[in-house]
C-alpha cells in the first residue's frame, strides 16, 4: 500500500492507494501518529483503496476516535467493494462517508 499525504494547515489529507491489510495497516497508523497532534480535519481519499481487512478498519475506527475529539474525519471516493465492507460491519453508520 502507498499512503500520500497533503498537509495544509490544520487540515490532513490522506489517500491511500492498494490493499490496507494486516501487513499495511501498522504502516497506516504509524503515519497518521506521525500528523495527527494538530489536525482539526482529516479527510481520507480511498479512490485508489481495492481492498480492506478487519486489521484496516480497526486503523480507521481508532483514527475516528481520536478525531471526534479534536475535528472532523470523512472518507471521500471509497470504491464499491470497499464500501461493501463499511456497510456489511455497519461502520458506514459511524463514518462520515462522502
Amino acid at each position: 500500500m502507498d499512503i500520500e499525504k497533503q498537509m495544509d494547515g490544520k487540515k490532513l489529507v490522506v489517500k491511500l492507494i492498494g490493499r490496507l491489510d494486516t501487513e499495511t495497516s501498522p504502516l497506516l497508523s504509524d503515519s497518521l501518529d506521525e500528523d495527527l497532534d494538530n489536525v482539526e480535519d482529516l479527510t481520507f481519499d480511498l479512490s485508489e483503496l481495492i481492498y480492506i481487512s478487519s486489521a484496516g478498519l480497526r486503523v480507521i475506527l481508532s483514527t475516528q476516535k481520536i478525531m471526534n475529539k479534536q475535528g472532523t474525519m470523512k472518507l471521500i471516493n471509497v470504491q464499491d467493494i470497499v464500501q461493501e465492507v463499511f456497510d456489511a460491519t455497519g461502520l458506514s453508520t459511524i463514518l462520515t462517508i462522502e
